[in-house]
Order: C-alpha cells, then structure tokens, then sequence
C-alpha cells in the first residue's frame, strides 16, 4: 500500500525494530495477524463510540504492521505465495472493519444514515475492485491499474474522518466516501477492460 520511494523510508526506519523481533522469535506471520487484530478492534470499538479522531490515531499505528512484516519476510528471505496470500485476505479484513466502524456509528449515534450507507457500499466496491484483480491474475492476467488503490482508499477516509474527529463538518466525510464508492466502479470496469484486452489478444479476436 506504499509507493517505492515511501517503503524505501520506511524499510530504513523499520529494519532495526524487525531485527529484534526476528531475534526474539517472532514471526512476520504473527506481526500481520496483530497488526489485523490492532486495526479490527481500534476500527469496530472506537468508530462506533464516535471516537473518530482516536480511533484514526490508533488504526495509523496498527497499521505500520502492513510495513513491518514484509521487511521482516525479507530479512528472513520468507518471500513463499503464503505469506502474500495471508497479507491480502487480512488486508481485505482490515478495510472491511474500518468502513463498518464508520457504519456502525453514523447509523447509530451519528445519527447520520447517508453516511452509513455510503460505508458499505464502499466496503462492497472495495471488495470487488479486490476480487477483480485476484480473480484476473488467478487466471494468468494482470489488473493492477485503476484510479481507486488500496493506498488511495484507506489514506482518504482516514484523514478525513480523523478531522471529523476534531470538529470537521461531516458533509466533508459524505463526499469522501460518495467520491471513493465511484472510484471504485471506474477501478472495477478499468479492470474488467484490461482484461478483456489481454483475453482478445490472447485469442487473436479484436
């Protein structure tokens, strides 16, 4: 969920903590379940609290785990298809608990339905737009384009979110999310076009 120049910072900044853990016998395995369960639980208790604010300051830190076990898989050359399947599916997880924590509060003591609304369905989209490119490179395509990231999403309704914490009017979120649910479906049909290109060109149809 990084650009390259970022997780090069970040790789810098981080390897002396994953030297420890990896001499403590931790696991890159076990840092990416904490760091699912850290953003899951800051995501589900606080949002619904309508704790906006610190619920973003806690789902940051749990976050850097997205970081910390892939150099720690690195340091350890532990690079096998599981780990990278292991880290996708609790990526989704992930992203699906912080869009329903913002659901929870806003039908509930947000008193905010539209908001609520707009959450999940950016939680469906988000997980097709996943679904699209996995389903795509199962098949032996590739569909990582679209205007609509991982990264792009989380960052967005995170930041503004958190300054609805501090006082932001919440239109601000509304739009947020309403401008992230269709760029998910122009992500969708971008993939679903890549690949329709590689499938023609692949039987010689135009």
């Amino acid at each position: 969920m990084l650009n390259r120049h970022a997780r090069e910072l970040f790789t810098r900044l981080f390897s002396p903590l994953a030297r420890v853990l990896l001499r403590l016998g931790v696991s890159p395995d076990a840092v990416t379940l904490l760091g699912t369960a850290g953003v899951s639980a800051s995501a589900l208790i606080l949002f619904p609290l309508g704790q906006l604010f610190w619920g973003v300051v806690a789902i940051t830190l749990f976050v850097f785990s997205d970081v910390m076990d892939g150099i720690m898989a690195r340091l350890t050359d532990r690079k096998g298809r599981w780990g990278g399947f292991l880290d996708s599916t609790l990526d989704r997880v992930q992203d699906d608990a912080i869009f329903l924590g913002l659901a929870l509060w806003f039908y509930g003591g947000g008193h905010d339905g539209a908001i609520g609304a707009l959450a999940v369905v950016c939680i469906l989209l988000g997980n097709l737009v996943s679904y699209a490119r996995a389903k795509a490179e199962s098949l032996g395509y590739h569909a990582n384009i679209g205007i609509a990231e991982r990264a792009e999403r989380l960052v967005s309704v995170l930041v503004v979110a958190g300054l609805c914490g501090l006082g932001l009017p919440t239109p601000f979120l509304f739009w947020t999310l309403a401008v992230l649910a269709a760029a998910s479906v122009v992500t969708v049909v971008q993939r679903v076009l890549t690949v329709r290109n590689q499938a023609r060109a692949e039987t010689g149809t135009v």
